[in-house]
């Protein structure tokens, strides 16, 4: 019986997040579009990690991730650099799927939301390594 109920409060926990993390990439893409990006793909997922948001502008493709913490420092160091490595792979694979956009740039993105605070657009947020 307990191992029931201690089940059912990590799966609410689970749904919670993840109802959180989908406000979050609403609001993020939101402001996105309103700088006058399109958005093109939203949680797309690929063996590398999910891809947060996928946006364009011109001939840029962008890949964005999402982050919502107490604060944008903690959103920052949520950020890792082998999750950079993980997001760039998952980037090589969705322009692997999309052969129209193979020619384009493309650069990576972030995203920070807090608490009471306009989101935080942080263009070109890393380099990646060589394709």
């Amino acid at each position: 019986m307990k191992t029931d109920a201690k089940e059912k409060g990590h799966a609410e926990k689970r749904r919670l997040r993840e109802r959180r993390g989908r406000r979050a990439e609403n609001a993020a893409a939101l402001w996105l579009q309103l700088k006058g990006y399109h958005i093109l793909d939203r949680r797309a997922r690929t063996p590398a990690c999910e891809i947060d948001l996928v946006a364009a502008k011109g001939k840029m493709l962008i890949f964005v991730e999402v982050k919502s913490r107490a604060s944008f420092t903690t959103a920052l160091e949520a950020v890792t650099p082998q999750f950079q490595k993980r997001l760039q792979d998952a980037a090589n694979i969705w322009v692997s799927r999309h052969k129209k956009m193979h020619d384009w740039l493309w650069r990576f993105d972030l995203v920070l939301l807090t608490p009471g605070r306009l989101p935080r657009h942080m263009p070109d947020a890393w380099r990646a390594e060589k394709r």
